[in-house]
């Protein structure tokens, strides 16, 4: 099985990177295929040497995919922020990592929880022409026949609904640990 979403080094997988959580330094390992993009978690402590790192990393060929990036409305719990201002904040981050998945042709992997009219109408009003996969989906069947009829694809974990899998077309289907 392709692994399409981790935060684990190993190999048949797409390793996530956070260029916030990566100030420290990173380094792409030769032989492993990667995804960056800042977690909608981290809006409010990305600084502008985080979007350069995460446009630096993204022209590397190891890098498959942009993400994982979106929209959590949950967050509003954690900040004690509004849920407009928070979803303002994501958008606006989002759209740069729409930008550069258009830019270099490559996959937008999405994180969006409490929030998928959202992500409906974004897709809708920005018409990407690179796919956007909704990584760790857990939703129902008739959310998921929503996203597929908007043209979503679709990545199940370890936890999600068998009705959403089964309806799911193996063409838009991906699998994931999303393993810490």
């Amino acid at each position: 099985m392709f692994d399409s979403h981790t935060h684990i080094l190993k190999h048949n997988a797409v390793v996530n990177l956070d260029p916030v959580d990566l100030r420290g330094g990173v380094r792409l390992r030769k032989g492993y295929s990667y995804s960056v993009g800042i977690h909608p978690w981290n809006v409010f402590a990305t600084r502008p040497t985080d979007l350069l790192l995460l446009r630096a990393l993204a022209i590397e060929p190891a890098v498959l995919a942009i993400g994982e990036c979106g929209l959590d409305a949950k967050l509003t719990e954690a900040e004690g922020r509004s849920r407009e201002g928070i979803l303002s904040a994501q958008t606006q981050l989002l759209h740069f990592h729409f930008r550069l998945s258009e830019q270099l042709a490559k996959p937008l992997i999405l994180h969006i929880v409490k929030a998928f009219p959202e992500i409906i109408n974004l897709k809708r009003q920005w018409r990407p022409s690179q796919p956007w996969i909704i990584h760790g989906f857990r939703g129902k069947p008739q959310l998921a026949r929503e996203l597929l009829d908007h043209g979503f694809y679709l990545s199940f974990g370890e936890k999600y609904n068998p009705a959403s899998f089964d309806l799911t077309p193996a063409s838009r289907r991906l699998r994931e640990t999303d393993a810490l």
